[in-house]
């Protein structure tokens, strides 16, 4: 038995879930976002909320059970609250500036690095050397962020790079004389 697949996910007032095609798609305050339902599971919208079981007892069919209840619960999040990943750069002469539709990084390289940002994602920086990305899809936002990081991961001697708010660098002592 899921643990988590076992609880129904409250939807709050303003919020409307229909099942319609073989689609979820939950609308609220910060817009609409819709998932694919998977056959192994069923899925039924009540009036307090969500509730998600598996279709059948099958092996697939409890694998699938936890992680599509989270989803669903990402969606009903995601379309009330929103999610936000927040990037720190650390390093001398590394600096981001969001202007319009880009985030502009100055990260070390010869020239600076420019990334487009996507629709439905919102990047602001409240200080140069802070990065915070929102939106309601937390897969979209996710991505963006590691994207984001890609370009400079912190190494482990002296830190320098771009890290997630919160991670730990594990770090390295230099050489020895």
């Amino acid at each position: 038995m899921s643990r988590i697949g076992k609880r129904p996910i409250p939807v709050p007032a303003g919020v409307t879930a229909t099942i319609e095609g073989g689609q979820l798609s939950v609308k609220g305050p910060k817009g609409t976002l819709s998932l694919q339902l998977r056959d192994e599971i069923s899925y039924e919208v009540e009036g307090d909320g969500i509730v998600v079981k598996p279709a059948n007892d099958t092996k697939a069919a409890r694998a699938f059970w936890g992680m599509q209840r989270t989803l669903v619960q990402n969606l009903v999040t995601g379309v009330t609250e929103g999610f936000t990943k927040t990037l720190e750069i650390t390093g001398v002469g590394y600096r981001a500036a969001a202007q319009g539709k880009n985030l502009k990084l100055q990260l070390g390289y010869s020239h600076d690095v420019n990334i487009p940002v996507p629709e439905g994602i919102d990047i602001k920086t409240p200080d140069p050397t802070t990065v915070e990305i929102s939106g309601i899809d937390k897969q979209r936002v996710g991505q963006i962020a590691a994207e984001i990081r890609r370009w400079r991961k912190p190494e482990p001697y002296k830190g320098k790079g771009i890290k997630y708010r919160g991670e730990y660098i594990f770090r390295k002592e230099g050489k020895k004389k």
